[in-house]
């Protein structure tokens, strides 16, 4: 943690003025625009990271606060201020150069120009167009928005509230996200979708093809070298107990639902090892390992073998489990560490 005395003294920290009520900031695909808006103020207020940087090297400030971080000039430090319409919350960005901007109180989405080097200094800071969508949008996201890499073409309004759109089907008022096509000049609402929970924050939407798809471990490698792990078994029939002064060793099979080994004893004072093998062939049977009493909580994708260790310090009966949810007997997924004396 850096103290704030040594961030001021070292020229680590400085603050810039917002109109009013900042709520989202949002960076541009290159990183030169930091776009802030905010629901009082029907502008998107953008500042230029270069002038920010000028700014800073000419001490160009209006004043410090009460704790004595500079405040640097407004008006030194602002590119561009875009009237979008009521209640700007969240922006995303696409390929060519633009900029979308949730609506809160107006239920729209505005589109509008970013400066250079996206669009010359004459279309730059212009709203462009605006779509109405189904009320109280928050958070939104185009293909890749929050990247380096925007991919344009799509864009998702995430609604929260808006649960009289659909039909109820249970105890749960679905809600409402929005696809609207940003390939054009103009946007084009395509579809709208019911979403248990509307608006999850600052959601990514990413390619397909950027995905790949899980592949289960050759058994016994190690997820963290990708790498054959010594200490890997076949299966239950090399799961073992090896005890030497001081030190408890086990080597565990870990399957659908049950461990094995699942008694270990050991004395106070033993250094407990475990050599977990995860010997599972399907692709989704991830399983965990916890004894939460010794701060000890892994997780293990199948075919994967890892490794942990504690010391025992006091005599009990302690419980070991599974907290990846595994199949119909997950609950009783568990074994016991004994501690004697």
């Amino acid at each position: 943690m850096i103290p704030l005395e040594t961030a001021i003294a070292e020229g680590l920290l400085y603050l810039v003025p917002e109109p009013r009520s900042p709520h989202g900031v949002d960076i541009a695909p290159r990183g030169d625009y930091i776009t802030v808006s905010g629901k009082l103020d029907p502008h998107t207020t953008v500042y230029g990271f270069d002038r920010i940087l000028k700014a800073i090297d000419a001490k160009n400030f209006e004043g410090k606060d009460r704790y004595g971080i500079p405040v640097l000039k407004f008006d030194a430090v602002v590119a561009g201020k875009v009237e979008v319409g009521a209640g700007p919350l969240h922006t995303q960005y696409d390929n060519q150069g633009n900029a979308y901007t949730s609506l809160y109180l107006e239920s729209a989405v505005a589109k509008w120009t970013l400066g250079e080097p996206y669009h010359a200094a004459a279309d730059a800071f212009k709203l462009v167009d605006k779509v109405s969508i189904h009320y109280n949008i928050g958070h939104l996201a185009t293909a890749q928005g929050d990247t380096m890499d925007p991919q344009g073409k799509y864009l998702v309004a995430m609604n929260k509230w808006s649960i009289d759109r659909h039909t109820n089907v249970g105890p749960l008022h679905p809600q409402n996200f929005q696809l609207i096509v940003i390939s054009g000049q103009k946007m084009e609402l395509l579809a709208d979708m019911p979403i248990g929970f509307g608006e999850p924050h600052y959601a990514q939407m990413v390619k397909a093809d950027v995905i790949k798809a899980h592949e289960v471990y050759e058994p016994g490698v190690s997820a963290a070298s990708n790498q054959k792990n010594p200490d890997a078994i076949a299966g239950e029939k090399d799961a073992r107990i090896v005890r030497r002064p001081g030190v408890v060793e086990v080597w565990m099979n870990v399957i659908r639902s049950h461990f094995t080994p699942d008694v270990i004893t050991a004395k106070v004072g033993d250094r407990v090892i475990v050599h977990l093998t995860n010997s599972e062939q399907t692709a989704d049977a991830t399983h965990g390992f916890a004894v939460p009493t010794k701060n000890v909580m892994v997780s293990l994708d199948p075919g994967e073998t890892t490794t942990v260790q504690f010391v025992v310090d006091r005599p009990g009966t302690y419980s070991y489990y599974c907290t990846e949810f595994c199949s119909a007997l997950h609950l009783e997924m568990q074994g016991w560490l004994i501690v004697e004396k």
